[in-house]
């Protein structure tokens, strides 16, 4: 089973490395970093570089594809076209399963993938999801066919958790939580805009994504 995990300038890193640890321990998984060139990538603040092992024109029929998000500078000059939209239709022909994390979604609802589909997003980015023709929610994990979306930049480990159940079982799933000692237990409850702070939520709708 090939997974492919896209990279691009200005990715968010746990987006791609979340799923990456959890799904890449699936039986007889080859998992490979891909890029629009093979080479080392940086993240979106510039201090960690992933290499890509391959091109995109190297990896053209991925069985799982996991595309990362990144904050708006990074996501923005992808959504109107050109190569890695190209790549995202043409591996979504012959995926199994088509995923992503945070803003990835935006990359998929701009390649026309999720039009019509439960979907979900960062939730600072649901109305612009939305406006891709999908049918957007705040759940953390969507499923929808083979269309697997997960909300903001943690939650590609449910993602990652809730795909290798779907594949191999909700046992090795079980058993991938534990090695991994999966167990959140965060010091605030400020995870989601229903539970943080009112007026760091407004803060943050009213200002929109960091840019930076």
């Amino acid at each position: 089973m090939l997974i492919a995990v896209v990279l691009y300038p200005g990715f968010t890193a746990l987006d791609a490395v979340g799923p990456y640890e959890t799904l890449s321990r699936l039986p007889g998984a080859e998992t490979v970093f891909i890029a629009e060139q093979a080479g080392p990538v940086r993240n979106d603040n510039g201090s960690l570089t992933l290499v890509a092992e391959k091109a995109f024109s190297e990896v053209l029929r991925p069985d799982i594809v996991v595309v990362p998000g990144a904050p708006p500078a990074a996501v923005e000059p992808h959504l109107h076209g050109g190569p890695l939209l190209e790549w995202l239709r043409a591996a979504d022909v012959a995926s199994t399963w088509t995923t992503s994390v945070c803003t990835g979604s935006l990359l998929l609802g701009a390649a026309g993938l999720l039009k019509g589909r439960r979907a979900t997003s960062h939730w600072l980015a649901l109305d612009q999801l939305a406006a891709f023709g999908v049918s957007t929610t705040g759940e953390r994990v969507v499923v929808d066919r083979k269309y697997v979306t997960a909300a903001g930049v943690s939650s590609g480990i449910d993602m990652g958790l809730t795909l290798l159940g779907a594949i191999a079982g909700d046992r090795y799933a079980q058993a991938v939580q534990l090695l991994i000692e999966y167990d959140p237990q965060p010091p605030y409850d400020a995870g989601s805009p229903h539970k943080a702070p009112a007026d760091l939520v407004e803060q943050f709708r009213s200002n929109g994504f960091p840019r930076d």
